[in-house]
């Protein structure tokens, strides 16, 4: 194990979110109704804003929001249908919070959690980006790696932090060809291409976070070498998320249902954490929070006899 590089991730109103000693969570908020784990869990606006401040009391430092599933073979929401799934979950989450918060100034005690919710857009489409951000979203979390040629304009306008993620294809078909002949040359190769493009339109490091892409277009092989050797991408010079929560390869190799893989999770967001990742993109908030922090705290203790 080699020490976790620090960084400062900077949103645009000024507030800053910490990366390298602690591993940070963020929390899963799929207001689709065809995701592979959770698809039509959220009935309504006001029950996803009730999720997302129940995963920040848990310990989410980030709530990433999708309206568009990107499971194996899933098909491509239009853009009218995406907007109107995620700006009401957005806007609610931004008026619970602020309820929350006004409803608790001058009590003695912490400050309530939604008071400091961090909301991500996971979506491929600039426009979409725009929309949330302009609705109340902090950061985006694009799966297309900034496919879009307006995704690195509009961050830099904006100033949101962009999460960039290696995919093959799309996710209708991105696992037709899960062989490389470098599969981790060819992923830290992709990444560090896009890093220099993020770089040429004006976004420093303190903007941008790399993802490896844990089961997109990746075999069962594939994932597990990636997660062993997240070092590779850590060299890469920017901070480092994972999100591995509830896949597919976890469950092949539990044979366990999509609602069964809590302990094949835990165990891939520890294994991130040790080996490495700044960040991690769960389901299960409340436990991963719990194995990270143990995780940190073996990470972080003095050597010596």
């Amino acid at each position: 194990m080699s020490p976790r590089p620090g960084f400062v991730l900077r949103y645009a109103d000024g507030g800053t979110l910490s990366l390298g000693e602690r591993t940070r969570v963020m929390g899963i908020l799929n207001v689709t109704p065809d995701s592979f784990s959770d698809g039509g869990r959220v009935r309504d606006s006001a029950q996803a804003a009730s999720i997302a401040l129940d995963m920040v009391a848990s310990g989410a430092e980030i709530v990433d929001v999708g309206g568009e599933s990107t499971r194996p073979g899933a098909d491509e929401v239009p853009v009218a249908e995406e907007l109107e799934r995620v700006l009401p979950v957005i806007e609610a989450i931004r008026q619970l919070a602020q309820r929350q918060g006004a409803s608790t100034e001058g009590a003695p005690g912490p400050s309530p959690a939604g008071s400091t919710v961090r909301i991500s857009i996971d979506t491929r489409r600039a426009e979409v980006a725009r929309r949330a951000l302009e609705a109340g979203a902090d950061m985006i979390n694009d799966v297309s790696g900034a496919a879009d040629p307006d995704m690195f304009p509009l961050a830099r306008e904006t100033g949101a932090p962009l999460v960039l993620m290696h995919m093959r294809g799309s996710p209708e078909t991105m696992q037709r060809n899960t062989r490389y002949r470098d599969l981790l040359g060819e992923i830290r190769g992709y990444l560090a291409e896009r890093i220099e493009k993020a770089a040429e339109a004006g976004l420093g490091d303190d903007k941008i976070v790399v993802d490896p892409g844990v089961g997109f277009g990746k075999s069962l092989e594939g994932n597990l070498r990636i997660l062993k050797h997240l070092e590779t991408f850590r060299q890469l010079g920017r901070s480092l998320l994972v999100g591995a929560s509830r896949k597919t390869f976890i469950g092949t190799l539990l044979d366990a249902p999509v609602d069964d893989r809590l302990e094949g999770s835990l165990a891939v967001a520890g294994l991130a954490a040790w080996n490495g990742a700044h960040l991690v993109r769960v389901h299960d908030v409340r436990a991963t929070v719990r194995t990270v922090r143990m995780i940190d705290a073996v990470r972080t203790a003095p050597a010596g006899s």
